[in-house]
C-alpha cells in the first residue's frame, strides 16, 4: 500500500528537498539548517494557517490522494457469453436485439414524485465557492442538456452581495441563487432535477421558505456535515469590507475581522484573506423528522438528504431516519472526496473511505429490507471519474443504490470548454486541442448532435456546457458497452452477481465473491454432468 507523505503535496505547493523522507512524518531524513524549503512545515512556519487547504484558494478543485487498502479496482466485472437481461418485456435475447446501443441507461429516484435521468449520475454540490459561483452557467446548462441532476449547494444565498432581507433577517431575494436557478431551468425538459441544499445558516436564512415560494424548487437536500470534511463549508474572503459583512450575517469568519490586530496585517499585507465558516450540524431524530415534515409543508415535492463519511453509528441513524421519513434520495459522500475547499489533511486523513462505507451501505439497507421496512433510494459520493466505477457502484449497492453523484469529474469539463473558448478567442490553442480542429464545431464531437436538437440556439451556449455534454455522453456509452458485456440491458438488472474480488480482503468487506469463487458451483456441475 503507497501512503503519501504528510508533510509535502502538490495540492499544497509543498515538497521535501530531500529524496529520503520519514515515512511516518514525511520530514526529509537530513533536515538541514539553512534549507531554502519548502516542505509544509517550512512554509508554515512563516504562512501559518494558509498551509492547511490546497491552493491557490479558489482556483483549483483537489481530491485526496491517499491510497487506501480496498478500494473499487479490487472490483472486477463480469462478461458472459449467454444470457440477458433487462429486454423490454416479453423479448428473449439474439444477436440482434442486444446491440450495446440498445442498452437503457435511464434511472429513476425518489418516493412519489419520481425523477427521471438519462443517466446515473449527478452533480455534487456546487454552492458558494468561487469556483462554482464563476463557472455556474457552464455546470447549469451542461447538466440540463445531460438529462442528470444539478445539485445547488449550501450558503449561496447567504453570501449572495446583494441578498436582501426583512425585518426578521430572512431572505426575500437573492440575485445569485435566482440566477442560477433560472440558467438550469432554460434548457431543462422532463430528466433531471435541481436541489437545493440547506445546512444550519440556510435554515436560519429562510431559504427554503424563499426557494420554494418565490422560485419554485420542488427538491431540497438536507445537509449533515460535509463529505470530505465535518466541519462545515468554508470559502475565502479576500477584503476586510466583505469579512466583516459576513460576519454581520452571523458567519464565523476567521481570522477575526473586527480586532484591529488583524487589520492591520491585512494592511500589511501579511494577511491577505479571512475565511468564512459555517457552523457544526448536530442530529436529533425528533427535530430532524419535523424538519422533514415543514420542508414538505412549504411546498417541497422531494426532500433529500446528504451524509458524509461519518462511522457506521451516524450511516445507520441516517438510514433509518431517512426510512421513516420517507426520503426521496439519500447521498452518502464517503472520504477522501472533496472539491478543493477542505483543510488537506482533513481530506487525506479524516472519515471512512467509500468502498468500506458503500459496503457498510448495502448491509444496512439489506437489514432494513428484511425487516420489511422502507429502503430510501441511495446514491453514493466520493471520488468517482469513469463509466466502470458506476457500474460497479450500482452492481455493489444492488438494488438500493440508483445513481453515482460525481464532483470534480463533472466539474472539470465545464473548466475545460471555458477555456477553449478563451484560447480559441485569443488564438492560443494548445496543441492537445489545435489537433483536432481550429472551430468548435471541428474541436467537439457532439456539436452537431446538439445543433440538430437546439438549432442555431446551441451557438449561444457556454463551451463549458457543450464540453460537459461530450463528457456524460462519453460516460453514458462506455456504461453502455460496461453493461452490454454483463449482459444487463437496462439499469435494474445490474445486480451484485455481475462482480468478483480480486483479492480475498476486498471478498471478506464486501461480501462479493473471491474471482477464484465466483460461479464455482456451476461450473462444477457442467464438468460433472
Amino acid at each position: 500500500m503507497n501512503l503519501q507523505q504528510p508533510n509535502a503535496n502538490d495540492a499544497t505547493q509543498t515538497s521535501n528537498r530531500s529524496r529520503s523522507v520519514v515515512p511516518a512524518s514525511g520530514l526529509c531524513t537530513r533536515c538541514m539548517d539553512g534549507c531554502r524549503g519548502n516542505c509544509e512545515v517550512f512554509k508554515a512556519s512563516f504562512r501559518g494557517r494558509e498551509v492547511l487547504y490546497p491552493g491557490p484558494f479558489g482556483e483549483i478543485t483537489a481530491g485526496g490522494d491517499k491510497d487506501y487498502p480496498i478500494d473499487y479496482s479490487h472490483l472486477n466485472i463480469q462478461g458472459y457469453a449467454l444470457g440477458a437481461k433487462g429486454l423490454p418485456k416479453g423479448e428473449e435475447g439474439n444477436p440482434d436485439n442486444t446491440l450495446f446501443t440498445m442498452v437503457n441507461t435511464e434511472t429513476r429516484y425518489g418516493y412519489n414524485h419520481k425523477v427521471k435521468m438519462r443517466l446515473p449520475v449527478f452533480t455534487g454540490a456546487l454552492g458558494s465557492t468561487d469556483i462554482a459561483r464563476k463557472n455556474w452557467e457552464h455546470f447549469a446548462v451542461g447538466v440540463a442538456i445531460s438529462g442528470i441532476t444539478l445539485v445547488c449547494g449550501e450558503n449561496v444565498c447567504g453570501i449572495d452581495p446583494q441578498l436582501e432581507r426583512d425585518k426578521k433577517g430572512k431572505v426575500i431575494n437573492s440575485p445569485d441563487m435566482k440566477r442560477r436557478i433560472e440558467q438550469y431551468r432554460r434548457y431543462h425538459d422532463e430528466y433531471g432535477d435541481i436541489l437545493v441544499q440547506m445546512n444550519v445558516e440556510d435554515t436560519r436564512l429562510g431559504v427554503a421558505e424563499y426557494v420554494i415560494g418565490r422560485l419554485g424548487v420542488e427538491t431540497i437536500e438536507l445537509k449533515w456535515g460535509q463529505g470530505a470534511k465535518c466541519i462545515g463549508g468554508e470559502i475565502r474572503v479576500n477584503s476586510i469590507e466583505r469579512a466583516l459583512e459576513l460576519q454581520k450575517r452571523g458567519y464565523l469568519i476567521t481570522p477575526d475581522p473586527s480586532l484591529p490586530e488583524n487589520q492591520a496585517a491585512f494592511k500589511d499585507g501579511a494577511l491577505r484573506h479571512f475565511e468564512r465558516h459555517s457552523r457544526l450540524g448536530f442530529i436529533d431524530e425528533e427535530e430532524f423528522m419535523k424538519e422533514v415534515e415543514r420542508l414538505r409543508s412549504l411546498g417541497a415535492k422531494r426532500v433529500t438528504l446528504k451524509t458524509g463519511a461519518y462511522p457506521m453509528r451516524e450511516l445507520a441513524m441516517a438510514i433509518k431516519w431517512a426510512s421513516r421519513a420517507k426520503i426521496d434520495l439519500l447521498t452518502i459522500d464517503g472520504a477522501p472526496g472533496g472539491t478543493g475547499m477542505s483543510p488537506w489533511r482533513m481530506m487525506e486523513e479524516w472519515g471512512v473511505p467509500t468502498f468500506y462505507l458503500q459496503c457498510m451501505t448495502h448491509e444496512l439497507c439489506t437489514k432494513l429490507a428484511e425487516n420489511r421496512e422502507y429502503v430510501p433510494d441511495i446514491a453514493i459520493a466520493g471520488g468517482f471519474s469513469s463509466e466502470d466505477h458506476i457500474f460497479k457502484v450500482l452492481a455493489l449497492g444492488s438494488p438500493h443504490v440508483k445513481a453515482v453523484c460525481m464532483g470534480r469529474a463533472l466539474m472539470i469539463p465545464g473548466f475545460v470548454g471555458k477555456n477553449i473558448n478563451a484560447w480559441l478567442k485569443e488564438e492560443d490553442l494548445p496543441k492537445t486541442v489545435s489537433k483536432f480542429g481550429s472551430t468548435k464545431e471541428e474541436i467537439f464531437v457532439n456539436y452537431e448532435t446538439l445543433k440538430a436538437k437546439y438549432g442555431k440556439e446551441v451557438d449561444e451556449m457556454p463551451l463549458g456546457a457543450i464540453a460537459l455534454y461530450t463528457f456524460t455522453d462519453k460516460l453514458r456509452v462506455g456504461l453502455q458497452q460496461l453493461m452490454a458485456g454483463s449482459r444487463n440491458f437496462n439499469i435494474p438488472s445490474i445486480s451484485r452477481s455481475d462482480l468478483m474480488a480480486l483479492t480475498e480482503e476486498a471478498a471478506k468487506v464486501s461480501g462479493i465473491p473471491y474471482v477464484m469463487d465466483a460461479y464455482r458451483e456451476e461450473a462444477m456441475r457442467i464438468i460433472e454432468e
